[in-house]
């Protein structure tokens, strides 16, 4: 009993450090979560096994992608990430906004550590979902593994989850995880505070980055 209070204490004193020496974010972090979005998106777009996802982004409403998903290491003891989120709209596509996904509602597969995840909202419901200021992947809006092949067809979920972690595919269960927004992001990239409704709904304030270009083609990519 002594050595699992001792334990706690300990993690409390670790979590309380770490939240008190964590950095502001700057606009150039910002950035850096933007490239590694593209560059994740990148990989989708070329990956010859995901022309399942190919065909659903046509029909997804948004997407939000995360570069870099890790397994423990994210925060404390957890598992998790930084997303992006860019949606379509009736002033063309949007974003992107910030978001964190995390952390214990993350399941990787034996011998995943690290990957890359795009979650397609495929209904107003899933982008709703995410104007809110955090929500748990799997309530209230579903989510289901995406299919990678060919002839995917229609699916009733709200989300479709791709995963890739070095060429494999499906190697994480994003169930049960928790999404955030990430206003201090938000804030440093566009230069004042925004929201998601801000920057995605009314889409007050505007990117110039490469990655909405590639949206704009994946969406209209046969």
């Amino acid at each position: 009993m002594k050595n699992i209070r001792v334990g706690l204490a300990l993690c409390a004193l670790l979590m309380t450090t770490a939240l008190a020496t964590a950095k502001e974010p700057t606009r150039q972090d910002a950035v850096k979560e933007i490239t590694g979005a593209t560059t994740a998106l990148d990989h989708f777009i070329a990956d010859p096994n995901m022309k399942g996802f190919r065909e659903q982004a046509k029909q997804a409403k948004g997407l939000l992608i995360c570069g870099k998903v890790v397994k423990a290491g994210f925060i404390i003891g957890g598992s998790g990430g930084r997303c992006v989120f860019v949606a379509k709209s009736e002033q063309g596509y949007t974003g992107p906004a910030f978001y964190t996904l995390g952390t214990g509602g993350i399941g990787f597969q034996a011998g995943f550590e690290k990957s890359e995840i795009i979650l397609l909202a495929m209904t107003q419901k899933a982008v709703d979902s995410l104007m809110t200021s955090s929500f748990k992947v799997g309530a209230g809006a579903s989510v289901s593994a995406g299919p990678v092949g060919a002839g995917a067809g229609a699916t009733a979920s709200d989300f479709l989850s791709y995963s890739r972690s070095k060429g494999l595919y499906g190697g994480v269960d994003v169930s049960g995880a928790g999404i955030n927004v990430t206003e201090d992001y938000n804030k440093v990239y566009y230069g004042k505070p925004v929201t998601p409704i801000d920057i995605i709904v009314k889409g007050e304030v505007h990117s110039k980055a490469p990655l909405m270009a590639k949206v704009a083609a994946l969406y209209g990519a046969k």
